[in-house]
């Protein structure tokens, strides 16, 4: 296979310190050499190794594609309306999340397909290289599969979320409906997925039955995720925690236990501004977290009801401006922080060995990012040594 320098980098980002100054290894003046699908030199232009080609960055920044963590792409249907009465204050009433359900139920498999595909090309022209998404929006154990089915045609980061609400469809019986999850649904769903996931919250499901459907998907060999915390304190952050999740996804409303518990395990904290910024809700206090020690990660939450964006450079620039984080805080948890959410050692930072995923920016500094909120900064992507803008 071909070797590519990509060389004259102003700033390169490598979230490794051993190769460059400060937390995030910033390298001036850089070049990173791609053999194959990998990453095998990094160092500084005047130093950088003959190879098979060479493209010129010309004085612009590189970092690490972005690593969205947590996403929910397979649906249908359109919730505009909803947005609109809700920015405008006005009562809305239309179903929320049960609306896509019904979409989605009624989509074809290729409807889908395209719809996924879709914003999987739109993250991509943003640098996110690597994403995870979910299903949840079927709630049948036909649709649960083939929503999993589909993402996985797309992804390798897929994860089973049959417990996202209880199925309109068992309304009036909840326990017979976590019965199924833990189930047929998730005998259908567990080959077609790596992750088990559960909206642990008031009006979707409580911590013992979260318990119960996480602990059956994670007998199937799946690992937990947590949606935990976001509209109210409970019981979700501390249960991701014993529970060994690799994430508690978007952690508003914390206690300071439940930060000690995250600052002193395993579990990332995932945040996920796009969903405050969408439905005008009180912000995650991300500072809170870095100063306890908690790893911390940042992602889309793309969805089409409480956070329709695919920009992880409009989050960071959220997270910059309303979550007491510094810009390089932010990158680092667009992209290292992703990394670790998802238990991968192979993305997220730019060091020999490490899969060629990079973006290139419109910029001198990884810092623009939030400087300059909603400019299309960036101008060209590497996924897996491939370029692909």
């Amino acid at each position: 296979m071909a070797t590519t320098v990509i060389t004259n980098i102003s700033s390169l980002v490598t979230n490794d310190p051993s190769l460059g100054e400060g937390p995030l290894g910033t390298v001036q003046d850089a070049a990173v050499v791609i053999d194959g699908d990998r990453v095998v030199w990094v160092g500084t232009s005047s130093k950088a190794p003959v190879t098979d080609n060479r493209v010129d960055a010309e004085g612009r920044a590189a970092l690490p594609g972005f690593v969205d963590s947590h996403s929910h792409l397979v649906f249908a249907g359109d919730r505009t309306a909803e947005f609109n009465a809700r920015m405008s204050g006005r009562n809305y009433s239309a179903g929320g999340i049960r609306t896509t359900v019904a979409a989605t139920r009624a989509a074809s498999d290729e409807a889908l397909d395209a719809n996924v595909r879709r914003y999987v090309r739109e993250a991509l022209r943003q640098g996110t290289t690597v994403l995870e998404t979910k299903s949840g929006y079927g709630l049948t154990v036909e649709d649960e599969a083939r929503a999993l089915r589909i993402a996985a045609a797309h992804t390798d980061e897929v994860t089973y979320l049959g417990a996202h609400i209880v199925s309109p469809d068992y309304a009036d019986d909840p326990a017979a409906y976590v019965d199924l999850v833990t189930g047929p649904m998730l005998d259908a769903c567990a080959p077609h997925a790596r992750w088990v996931d559960v909206f642990c919250e008031q009006g979707a499901f409580d911590g013992d039955q979260a318990r119960t459907i996480l602990k059956a998907g994670a007998a199937r060999g799946l690992t937990p995720r947590v949606h935990a915390n976001q509209l109210s304190y409970g019981p979700g952050v501390q249960l991701a925690v014993e529970l060994g999740a690799a994430s508690a996804d978007h952690c508003t409303h914390l206690t300071d236990a439940d930060v000690d518990a995250l600052a002193s395990g395993t579990t990332v904290a995932t945040l996920l501004p796009g969903a405050e910024f969408s439905t005008r809700a009180q912000w995650p206090d991300a500072r809170r977290l870095l100063d306890a020690g908690a790893t911390v990660a940042l992602s889309t939450d793309c969805n089409p009801g409480s956070s329709f964006t695919s920009s992880m450079p409009f989050c960071i620039a959220l997270a910059v401006r309303d979550m007491g984080m510094t810009p390089d805080e932010a990158v680092w948890s667009a992209t290292a922080g992703g990394a670790a959410a998802l238990r991968r050692t192979d993305v997220g930072r730019i060091a020999p060995g490490a899969r060629a995923d990079l973006a290139l920016l419109d910029a001198p500094s990884h810092v623009h990012l939030a400087y300059r909120p909603g400019v299309p900064l960036v101008s060209a992507v590497w996924r897996a040594g491939v370029r692909e803008s």
